[in-house]
């Protein structure tokens, strides 16, 4: 598809009455109810699965361009950005030896892809946020740059997929965050971003609503472990913001802020935020049929959930289900959790997955009083999370039934609950404590990747280096480590 044709689709998908997609949405909800009432959408075992985002960086760190390469290798999908790519893993077993596949998976992936990448002098970073823009051109204008010539914006740098340049309709396409506030015509300002996103999925689909409380009353917790987006690009900020209160007002992940503010349009409804509670299942399908449609396609070729799909796809609520029609027999409803940045290394990724799978494992079944924290409370520590890391006021309902508004109380009991969960889904003890040590650690240590990345900043800083010199020193410095650390160690040996 040249320019032209993208420009024309992306023009046809953004007007097109949604009389008849909204139908077929409607017919495909009836079905799914139908279905999940009948047990179709019951699974007789847990897996778990990631999706794992990552992008391409050169020798010196700056922003690489992705290879086509390196998107033809099996496994792996086109993101929004040209510099961006998403590894798929396949579904495994909750358990000792699928944790492992899930590891050894990740690794291999990410060898062939470094393989391809070495060919143009590259590799893949995983991280949440890059800070050093292409050697050619600044952070501002890579992400704003557009093709003016047709009568919608079409983004340069943003792959020629439909569905992405037509996500900006309707959209923000702002960034608003301390000392960063800029304006583009498309979402291509997401892909600031990465991240890594734990699924899993829920025996009983009736049950749904009760994982998914559980799942927003740990997401604080867990979005406070794993902050890693302090930091943009250098001439992202204001001219005026002097680097020291850069340091001191930044949210310790940015990754939040930055899809909100780009998604959500004032008095629309949004499209990225903390969701709410569901009362049934019925609920939650019903949701989706009642968002207000954004990119009504039209699919020649269709299955019973075609278009429920892609338009549950137009909302990024940090948590939300997934309903997963699949022709051998293994569908299921699943919770993929996602606010969650690029990780510095595979164990850490890993352990994500380990510690959320592990207490929506022990939670609902030791009925933990933590699912009564009022939605609000939960809402609060979200946002808190991502705004101050580990700092964050969280406040939480321990196994009996005591609030808390400890940190250290609040990680030993959800640490616990999910050894719990791990050793409900068979894990040894050794097991467990090789899974969940490199997010303990970052409590045990109250360091965070933002932590160590803002503390090199300061460094920097206090050394004399100008504030661009010291976040790109950083920005290189993290690189370095992760190549050292990546494959077979983690974090806590930074």
């Amino acid at each position: 598809m040249n320019r032209s044709e993208l420009a024309t689709e992306v023009a046809a998908v953004s007007t097109r009455d949604s009389a008849s997609f909204d139908e077929r949405v409607r017919d495909e909800a009836r079905w799914l109810l139908s279905a999940i009432v009948n047990g179709e959408f019951d699974s007789s075992h847990t897996t778990v699965g990631l999706e794992y985002e990552c992008y391409g960086v050169d020798d010196e760190g700056s922003l690489l361009t992705m290879p086509q390469a390196v998107i033809d290798r099996p496994g792996m999908e086109k993101e929004i950005g040209r510099h961006q790519v998403e590894l798929q893993v396949s579904p495994q077993p909750f358990s000792a030896a699928g944790l492992e596949a899930i590891e050894s998976e990740v690794r291999a992936r990410f060898e062939a892809a470094n393989e391809a990448l070495a060919a143009h002098g590259g590799q893949l970073a995983s991280g949440g946020m890059w800070t050093i823009p292409p050697t050619d051109k600044g952070a501002l204008e890579y992400l704003t740059e557009s093709d003016g010539s047709h009568d919608v914006p079409l983004a340069t740098n943003m792959v020629d997929t439909v569905r992405y340049h037509a996500q900006g309709h309707g959209a923000a396409t702002r960034i608003d965050a301390p000392h960063v506030t800029h304006e583009g015509e498309t979402a291509l300002l997401n892909s600031l971003t990465t991240s890594i996103q734990p699924h899993h999925v829920v025996p009983e689909a009736t049950e749904l609503p009760r994982y998914h409380r559980y799942a927003l009353r740990v997401a604080g917790p867990l979005l406070a472990l794993g902050v890693n987006s302090p930091l943009f690009p250098p001439d992202l900020y204001e001219a005026e913001a002097a680097p020291r209160a850069v340091l001191t007002d930044c949210r310790m992940e940015n990754r939040i802020g930055v899809f909100e503010s780009v998604m959500n349009a004032e008095d629309e409804a949004p499209k990225a935020t903390f969701p709410a509670d569901v009362d049934s299942v019925g609920d939650a399908v019903s949701s989706v049929v009642e968002d207000p449609t954004i990119l009504p396609m039209q699919f020649d070729e269709r299955d019973d959930l075609t278009h429920f799909s892609h338009k549950h796809g137009c909302y990024w609520r940090w948590i939300r289900p997934v309903f997963d029609e699949r022709s051998d027999g293994t569908s299921n409803v699943r919770i993929e959790f996602r606010p969650i940045p690029g990780q510095p290394t595979i164990r850490d990724s890993v352990a994500f997955v380990g510690l959320f799978s592990g207490l929506l494992t022990a939670l609902p079944r030791m009925d933990h009083p933590v699912a009564e924290l009022d939605w609000a409370t939960a809402r609060d520590n979200f946002y808190g999370a991502a705004a101050d890391g580990l700092d964050a006021d969280l406040e939480w309902l321990d196994r009996e039934g005591d609030r808390t508004d400890s940190v250290a109380d609040c990680y030993d009991d959800l640490f616990a609950c999910a050894r719990q969960g791990l050793s409900m889904a068979g894990f040894e003890d050794d097991e467990a404590d090789r899974v969940l040590a490199p997010l303990e650690s970052r409590v045990t240590r109250d360091r965070t990747p933002a932590d160590w990345k803002l503390d090199r900043v300061e460094h920097g800083l206090d050394a004399g280096l100008s504030f661009e010199r010291a976040v790109e020193d950083t920005q290189r410095a993290y690189l370095r480590m992760q190549a050292e650390t990546f494959e077979d160690g983690c974090f806590a040996r930074w």
